[in-house]
């Protein structure tokens, strides 16, 4: 395999370009640093003005710390594995660096150090920067790799996760359903489920309610009581 072929074809001119330069066609205008990368065109950095011409390609934006070219993860995780390469925190943002960075006297105490250029690491890395892991791919680990991995889940089977509209109706359905679990278990209500109207009986359960003719007398209606008001209480005469 050739070394083209063990990453992307805009890896290397990506890692090779120039940035923080004036733009060599918006160099007359306020802020025309080359600070950006297409990854489509695979072509020199970009300034914000050439990006008119790079409508709908992918492009990322490149950043300075320490005098070194760095890259958001958030964005060029998108694209390629960057497994193995250690990632920094610098303004609140996760990095990773585009080229080796030697380190000639590695400081006391340092128990693991990048495998090309000898950078202090964390324990749970191996390069400290994208080039340093190319580098080492050309040496021939073939375990190390650019390519990102299909993730299999459950929602990829079922067509992706659901939208918060499909889930909302069963939300609710559920509510309602252990609300009136919750009315059924009072005595009182339960009592009052099963009622008599017009000579038909209704029994509420779950989210229809059955009505079937019952041959029972209708229940007598009370018309000398129907005007009456109710008392006045009075308090109870002392002992």
């Amino acid at each position: 395999m050739g070394n083209d072929e063990l990453s992307p074809p805009w890896l290397i001119p990506m890692l090779r370009a120039s940035y923080f330069i004036p733009c060599s066609i918006h160099g007359d205008s306020h802020k025309s640093e080359c600070n950006m990368f297409c990854l489509d065109c695979m072509g020199n950095a970009l300034c914000s003005y050439c990006l008119i011409d790079h409508k709908d390609h992918r492009v990322v934006q490149i950043r300075r710390s320490s005098y070194h070219n760095v890259v958001r993860v958030i964005e060029i995780q998108k694209y390629i594995d960057i497994s193995c390469v250690q990632t920094y925190v610098i303004n609140s943002a996760k990095i990773v660096f585009l080229n080796e960075r030697p380190q000639p006297r590695p400081g006391k105490g340092v128990t693991n150090t990048c495998e090309i250029c000898c950078r202090s690491l964390l324990d749970s890395f191996r390069f400290c920067s994208l080039g340093c892991k190319l580098g080492a791919m050309k040496r021939g680990e073939p375990e190390l790799t650019f390519t990102l991995r299909v993730k299999h889940n459950r929602d990829s089977f079922n067509g992706g996760s659901e939208s918060e509209e499909s889930t909302t109706p069963k939300k609710i359905r559920k509510k309602h359903t252990f609300s009136r679990m919750m009315m059924m278990d009072s005595p009182a209500i339960s009592a009052a489920a099963h009622f008599y109207y017009g000579g038909e009986r209704s029994s509420c359960s779950g989210d229809e309610s059955t009505t079937t003719i019952s041959p029972a007398t209708p229940p007598i209606f009370n018309h000398s009581n129907a005007g009456r008001r109710k008392g006045i209480p009075h308090r109870a005469p002392p002992f």
